[in-house]
């Protein structure tokens, strides 16, 4: 493992299509320690990796996931508009990328989407059964989803997404919250220095390989999470020397 973990986003998504097995295999041979992706759930209750609550920017349909049932779900080519009929990509359960991912022992960085809010009965069904690769956590942007999961998986990592309206003096004070994920413009001091009086680590998503502060990462810094995996992985090396 690197000295700090590197997540891709979505997968390598700056080579494939995001949320894809190919951009999880990417991500994989490109030396990543994670991949971070999105769950959804359909009309029928399966889980799928997906980022948009609608199914209009990357399969051309005014429909919510939601609404629709998994057969459906995956007959749809997802892709940009003028790309999507070639790509020939589909979407996938969770289910099937997590048996890939515990056969490549590769960590998941399970991001929990609105949509699970309505049917978070059938979220904590799957996590009684669940197995996840070392290092997995689960992150959202949602804390009654975070709490789920703790009502289940009480040792399972669970992340806070922030945003601007975050109260960084809560920090340490809610036991459903092992760690912050935050955008790199919070890459401050005062607020790593907060993580640490917390005792919670921090992970930084939109790194894209060239910030200073790679060469030398607060002590709070637990995770990067990134569309360029390569590019981080190899601004880790040059700080060793590599």
């Amino acid at each position: 493992m690197n000295d700090i973990p590197v997540f891709a986003h979505r997968g390598a998504s700056s080579f494939y299509l995001e949320n894809t097995f190919s951009a999880f295999k990417k991500a994989k041979d490109l030396g990543a320690d994670g991949i971070e992706l999105d769950l959804q759930i359909s009309k029928d209750g399966i889980l799928v990796v997906f980022h948009d609550l609608d199914l209009k920017r990357l399969a051309g349909k005014n429909r919510l996931v939601s609404q629709c049932d998994y057969k459906e779900l995956v007959k749809y080519n997802l892709g940009p508009r003028f790309k999507r009929f070639f790509l020939q990509e589909r979407m996938m359960s969770f289910e099937d990328v997590l048996k890939w991912a515990n056969k490549e022992n590769i960590s998941l960085n399970i991001e929990l989407k609105e949509s699970l809010i309505s049917k978070e009965n059938v979220l904590k069904s799957f996590l009684h059964n669940i197995q996840l690769p070392a290092n997995s956590h689960f992150s959202s942007f949602h804390d009654s989803l975070l709490k789920s999961v703790k009502e289940v998986l009480p040792k399972a990592e669970t992340a806070i997404i922030i945003t601007k309206k975050f109260d960084w003096n809560s920090l340490g004070k809610c036991d459903y919250i092992d760690a912050i994920h935050a955008h790199r413009k919070y890459y401050k001091m005062q607020y790593l220095e907060l993580c640490t009086a917390s005792n919670m680590g921090i992970r930084f998503y939109g790194i894209r390989g060239n910030e200073p502060f790679l060469k030398t990462p607060h002590q709070a810094v637990i995770g990067w999470i990134t569309d360029f995996p390569h590019k981080v992985l190899e601004a880790q090396q040059r700080k060793k020397g590599v």
